[in-house]
């Protein structure tokens, strides 16, 4: 019974990281998919570069709650002390869930986003301290460079780093997931990285409405 309650908690995390807000948002709104604009993929990122920061924000928020509704199932599992390993791990495996969903939602023809708001939704939930660092390192790079992708690769980079170094954990599943999650970031956004090499990025323009074509 009790494998029973973690499978169906787990296809409840990954329902809730199938919600695609950017297609629902963008379609509904704007009769707009952003699938077929951009850099084609349903996130926040491409909302914000398709349809504007009225459509953006939105989209960021419903995105980033998923990871953290994903992680905030482990309250339904009784005897489960907080941040102990075992209730980091089932946040972990939820929110795993959450983004497996956000990246093959079965609401959206399993086409989604690359996860980074979901994540984002998940690590607050998980490490608030070392994630709301990793923001303030997201917005410095934006302000900076105007590069959401650049933004969103420093932030990853720096969760590790933050997570063992500066804090100081001892669960090893944290500091392996907050590896993994900076490979991963590196990993979905290596187009952006050759588009920054080759400087093609598009700039975010976040106070500015952005032309439909």
């Amino acid at each position: 019974m009790e494998i029973l309650f973690y499978a169906l908690a787990f296809v409840v995390a990954y329902l809730l990281g199938s919600i695609p807000s950017a297609v629902w948002i963008g379609k509904i709104f704007y009769g707009i998919d952003v699938r077929e604009h951009g850099s084609k993929n349903a996130g926040a990122t491409n909302t914000f570069r398709v349809l504007g920061i009225k459509a953006g924000i939105p989209v960021l928020l419903i995105d980033a709650f998923k990871g953290f509704a994903a992680c905030s199932l482990v309250y339904f599992f009784e005897g489960v002390i907080p941040e102990t390993r075992e209730y980091v791990n089932l946040q972990l495996m939820f929110g795993v869930a959450a983004v497996i969903g956000h990246i093959f939602p079965i609401f959206a023809g399993f086409r989604g986003g690359k996860g980074v708001a979901t994540l984002t939704g998940i690590v607050l939930a998980i490490a608030l301290l070392p994630t709301l660092l990793a923001i303030g390192v997201f917005v410095l790079t934006l302000l900076l460079s105007r590069y959401v992708s650049l933004s969103s690769i420093f932030a990853g980079i720096s969760f590790p780093i933050l997570v063992i170094f500066v804090f100081h954990s001892q669960i090893n599943s944290l500091i392996i997931f907050s590896i993994l999650v900076s490979i991963l970031l590196v990993l979905t956004h290596h187009k952006n990285i050759e588009r920054l090499i080759h400087k093609q990025e598009n700039k975010a323009n976040l106070f500015k409405k952005k032309n439909k074509e």
